[in-house]
């Protein structure tokens, strides 16, 4: 790994109730725990003689400050490897779709630079209660002013030399938006699109308005939990936040996209799940353990979840 680690943090959130997948999901993607970035020197430029492109070594930097919370996870997401095989660089226009507690964004603000632009993209709120569980009217109501509120969240974690912030829901882009952006992102976030496809059309929606929004010859970047080809089409729906690769690229080809390259970046063949299986059993959830030590000591053994990544282009 070409980043530095400064030490080892627990992987493990809160469990949530193993009966209720949606509030785990609310908590691993929609809501993750939001980390304070803290300063921490960088370190001292390579000496080993090797040329690092000034892209790469800004990269590299970034990543080595970040707080060992953050640091804890990059065996698992894979942030060096992933954000420079899907192409990002600074100063590009770039959305991330579901950006939760900003996890990504604290990386993408710095790196994407002061000439750069970031958008943070949520849910339609009429996705929202499809959820169920923790979709209350408590939840749904904050949702109504998330754009606000999470842009007023991400100021914070700006520096003067950071990239511009913008946020908006799928279908609410300000009109200009269209066919300015280099690249959009969606980290464990295309499953519950297909998930609700059925009830309002999400996944066909979205893929409409982001070949919308990106440039000709744009990036999409889609890093997804993967079910195994050989289990039902049912299962793998997205309910149980596993989708079959096969699906996810059907899916962006038959909306006009062509597949540049798949990655096996974040592929973990430990997870191998039955269709008695959930993606929230697995760290950093760990959703089906509860106070039960072995059941949580296989599912640490596994990991964090097999995921496909997936480079598509937006035709020229």
């Amino acid at each position: 790994m070409k980043y530095l680690m400064l030490g080892a943090a627990a992987l493990a959130l809160t469990a949530c109730a193993a009966e209720n997948k949606e509030a785990e999901a609310a908590v691993e993607e929609a809501a993750e725990t939001v980390v304070e970035t803290v300063e921490v020197a960088a370190p001292e430029p390579a000496t080993s003689g090797i040329t690092v492109a000034p892209k790469e070594r800004q990269l590299e930097l970034i990543l080595a400050a970040q707080p060992e919370e953050v640091q804890a996870r990059y065996d698992a997401r894979n942030p060096y490897e992933t954000l420079l095989f899907l192409g990002i660089e600074p100063g590009m226009n770039v959305a991330e779709i579901l950006p939760g507690g900003g996890w990504y964004s604290k990386l993408l603000l710095p790196y994407l630079g002061e000439k750069g632009t970031l958008h943070g993209v949520d849910y339609d709120i009429e996705m929202w209660p499809l959820f169920g569980g923790f979709a209350t009217e408590e939840f749904l109501e904050a949702r109504k002013t998330w754009a606000e509120t999470w842009s007023a969240q991400a100021e914070e974690w700006r520096s003067p030399a950071s990239a511009s912030l913008n946020a908006f829901t799928i279908s609410t882009a300000p009109a200009e938006a269209a066919g300015t952006l280099d690249a959009v992102l969606m980290v464990r976030a295309y499953h519950h699109f297909n998930r609700f496809e059925d009830q309002g059309g999400y996944a066909t929606a979205a893929l409409e308005e982001i070949m919308t929004l990106l440039k000709p010859g744009g990036i999409v970047g889609v890093v997804q939990h993967r079910a195994p080809e050989g289990n039902s089409d049912e299962w793998a729906n997205g309910d149980n936040g596993y989708v079959k690769q096969s699906e996810v690229i059907a899916d962006f080809e038959a909306a006009g996209f062509e597949l540049v390259e798949a990655s096996e970046i974040n592929a973990n063949p430990k997870d191998q799940p039955t269709e008695e299986d959930m993606v929230w059993r697995l760290p950093p959830t760990l959703g089906t353990s509860g106070e039960d030590e072995e059941l949580r000591a296989q599912m640490m053994e596994i990991g964090e979840t097999d995921r496909m990544t997936l480079k598509f282009r937006k035709p020229a």
